[in-house]
């Protein structure tokens, strides 16, 4: 099949052939985009998950245009600068307490493949022979070839699948089953071998916004303890308050042994991402054995702009304001989706901090159920970012939407399910 020439670009996650015209965006401010023909959207999910603040807020913006007149470029290979050293120096006060050491990438995809390839090489440079990754069942990490592999294989990949490495898969903790995912993670610990085990912490995200409790989080750590596996909490989603607190881990009181954040690491302004591990995966890396070192980078690490806007991003957080509006949009949250657990055209009502998630009842179910792209539709004819998973819908706002703002969002979700009935 193919299509009259228009815009040239392709863009991510877009079957072109159902989705052809791109909403064009002039702007945004706050919680709101606003259109080429003078709609304002009301961004939902936060524009995949990255916006905390709102969009364009001041003091970031402030930050990106001075550091663009003074330094907006510099290898970091034998170099470094102010706003990275900043960065790195704050991020680490923020972070679970053990996390001693930073290493700076562009995205949450990068930031995964860096901590696959620190647990790896830590094992490699202490002489042990592991070299096996554990994953839970229907999790995503990312798109590039490492974090597909340590993803759940389907649609995402299906295509990659001759690139992949094999994993060992642990399965979803449904309620009620929570001891099976503990065993199944207890017999991988205990074979040989295994070098790292990667979780979403609390919410799996691309995977259905699946939850599960804190105290799962926390027994999976105790055994990966117990066996000496590296515990990799990967936080590109769960990071900078949607789970409720500024990191998921802290909901268990747990200090992974490498934790990946990005997203909202610079408020959403602009990409970034960091990887941070405990100071003995560093010295295992430090030598003057050049064989050790971590090979790792981008043209783009650490950019100075990149890394002003996470210093401002930082600045923020340090007030009790930003925690304050977590608190507030997660109770708006428990609010609003409250009618929705009783309604019985949904089910799997669930929430986690600011994220909200429902399950439309379908034909089908899954990323590729057929009632997605209709309610995609919908949602966008009602000037709404809600982009769901299949008949997965979910609400993850910026911490500035207001009650008005979640009354227009779950009205939408009415209408439309009224609309498919």
């Amino acid at each position: 099949m193919t299509r009259e020439r228009r815009s040239p670009i392709w863009h991510p996650f877009t079957q072109h052939a159902l989705l052809d015209e791109m909403t064009r965006v002039l702007g945004g401010e706050g919680a709101y985009l606003y259109t080429h023909d003078g709609h304002r959207i009301i961004d939902a999910i936060s524009s995949w998950w990255v916006v905390t603040h709102g969009h364009c807020h001041p003091h970031i913006v402030r930050a990106i245009r001075e550091q663009a007149s003074k330094l907006n470029q510099v290898i970091f290979a034998g170099y470094t600068h102010e706003p990275a050293e900043d960065v790195a120096a704050l991020i680490l006060k923020f972070a679970p307490s053990g996390l001693d050491y930073v290493f700076f990438s562009d995205s949450g995809s990068t930031s995964v493949e860096v901590a696959l390839k620190m647990a790896l090489g830590y094992w490699l440079n202490i002489g042990e022979s592991r070299t096996r990754v554990a994953v839970m069942q229907h999790s995503y990490h990312g798109d590039t070839i490492g974090a597909m592999s340590v993803g759940a294989r389907g649609v995402f990949n299906a295509a990659y699948e001759s690139l992949l490495f094999d994993v060992s898969v642990v399965p979803f903790p449904e309620r009620g089953r929570e001891q099976t995912t503990l065993d199944a993670l207890e017999a991988a610990c205990r074979t040989k071998g295994l070098a790292c085990f990667i979780v979403e912490p609390l919410i799996l995200g691309a995977g259905g916004m699946l939850m599960y409790p804190a105290w799962l989080l926390k027994e999976m750590k105790l055994i990966c303890e117990a066996s000496g596996v590296l515990f990799i909490a990967d936080e590109v989603m769960t990071g900078w308050g949607r789970t409720g607190t500024l990191f998921a881990c802290e909901q268990a009181n747990v200090t992974p042994d490498i934790a990946c954040y990005s997203k909202g690491l610079t408020g959403g302004a602009l990409p970034l991402a960091v990887t941070l591990c405990r100071a003995d995966i560093f010295n295992a890396h430090y030598s003057t054995d050049r064989t050790r070192t971590l090979f790792h980078s981008s043209s783009y690490t650490a950019n100075p702009i990149a890394c002003a806007a996470a210093k401002a991003n930082l600045e923020l957080w340090r007030d009790e304001e930003p925690s304050a509006r977590v608190r507030s949009v997660a109770n708006m949250q428990e609010r609003a989706i409250a009618p929705f657990r009783t309604d019985s055209r949904f089910e799997n009502v669930r929430q986690t901090g600011t994220i909200t998630a429902l399950d439309l009842k379908s034909a089908d179910n899954g990323y590729l159920a057929s009632v997605g792209p209709r309610l995609q539709r919908l949602f966008r004819d009602r000037n709404l970012l809600l982009r769901p998973l299949g008949n997965t819908i979910y609400v993850m706002p910026p911490y500035c939407a207001t009650a008005a703002d979640l009354d227009e969002i779950y009205a939408g979700i009415r209408e439309a399910a009224d609309f498919l009935a």
